[in-house]
């Protein structure tokens, strides 16, 4: 009777080690962990998302870098996309609709400053508000890594096609975090543009304000936006604008010259399809770097403008430039500017996104170097 008692209270330990949350959807949410030497980190199979990511300081003091909800529960309505696999398109659509093949798609309008007429980040219900599967979960080793997929249906928020998904988080050399996002148009062609929505802070996720720290972004270009925030389809310098991060400089610098933050696509230097540095951020107080290299064409850099009271974990409540976003990805609404470079995939091109953030330390400095 007593084995059967221990039994019993050591299986409910293990559902609440391991996310397992109460309600319907909820029960089928988990939280697994990555772990390499120093390094450790947790994701969720919830929107594939990444909820933490423990790194050493410059004094060798552990300390969590990632913005994160404070319940498991409070991912399930979710309005911030922290660490989120955001898609089938990420960032915005305008009018919510686009034209492939002949065929006009309407999509789920949830995006306008005053009317909601345009799509973001896949719609009303997007990736990073489903359950994903889990493929492949190796917690510790050489390369500690795990592999979310999801099966996004034909008509799903509008979008064309069925699309199965995949996001993988692996642990690579030496403080090193590897991100790729793949998908497979199964019968249609469709746009895809995945992007991992994390929220970091190197000081740590409870440090406050990021604008002290040092943004270095290899894009000499912008995608100009109207007053929506939705690209013109036009491109315009950085150089000598409140944009301008070609050299090493602190968030804040420029940002009063900006209505509530930075919210914007940068054109990453470099070949078409390969890896490239795309950012580095430094945090002098912490003496945390983090370089930013990717595949993608794009970068959209947010200084988290909209956060107010946003209760994370250890009750914590984050507020505005209390972490900065560095997101990878395609060009926001491509689909409707035949310029920008195609987000289209078809059964045979499929989409492929590979993004490594490396981590090191320095002492303090007046700037970053590369």
């Amino acid at each position: 009777m007593k084995m059967s008692k221990i039994s019993v209270l050591l299986c409910l330990l293990f559902l609440s080690s391991s996310g397992f949350v109460n309600g319907s959807d909820e029960k089928k949410i988990r939280i697994y962990e990555l772990k390499k030497g120093d390094v450790s980190m947790k994701v969720t199979n919830w929107g594939a998302s990444l909820l933490s990511l423990l790194l050493p300081d410059k004094n060798g003091k552990l300390g969590d870098i990632v913005l994160e909800y404070y319940s498991i529960k409070d991912y399930t309505t979710n309005t911030t996309n922290f660490g989120a696999t955001v898609g089938r398109v990420a960032n915005r659509i305008r009018g919510a609709q686009f034209m492939l093949n002949g065929t006009v798609y309407k999509l789920v309008p949830n995006y306008g400053k005053t009317v909601k007429n345009s799509t973001i980040h896949g719609g009303a219900r997007g990736f990073a508000d489903v359950i994903w599967n889990v493929e492949r979960y190796q917690r510790e080793g050489n390369r500690p890594t795990i592999t979310f997929s999801y099966h996004s249906f034909d008509g799903e928020q509008g979008f064309p096609g069925d699309l199965i998904a995949t996001a993988t988080y692996t642990l690579l050399g030496k403080n090193q975090l590897g991100l790729t996002m793949k998908a497979r148009a199964l019968n249609k062609a469709t746009p895809v543009n995945l992007v991992n929505h994390a929220y970091w802070n190197l000081g740590n996720h409870n440090s406050g304000y990021i604008l002290g720290e040092d943004v270095q972004i290899f894009g000499s270009q912008i995608t100009a936006v109207d007053s929506e925030n939705i690209p013109t389809g036009e491109f315009t310098p950085v150089k000598g604008t409140p944009y301008d991060f070609l050299e090493p400089r602190t968030v804040g610098s420029r940002i009063n010259q900006l209505a509530t933050g930075y919210d914007i696509n940068y054109v990453l230097d470099g070949e078409k399809g390969k890896m490239k540095l795309a950012a580095i951020v430094h945090d002098n107080k912490s003496g945390r770097v983090m370089k930013v290299f990717t595949n993608a064409p794009g970068m959209q850099f947010y200084t988290a403008n909209s956060l107010k009271d946003v209760k994370g974990k250890g009750g914590v409540l984050y507020q505005a430039h209390d972490a900065l976003c560095v997101e990878t990805q395609a060009f926001p609404d491509s689909v409707n500017h035949p310029n920008f470079p195609s987000t289209i995939v078809t059964p045979d091109k499929p989409y492929y996104h590979h993004t490594i953030f490396k981590f090191s330390t320095k002492p303090c400095s007046s700037g970053v170097s590369t």
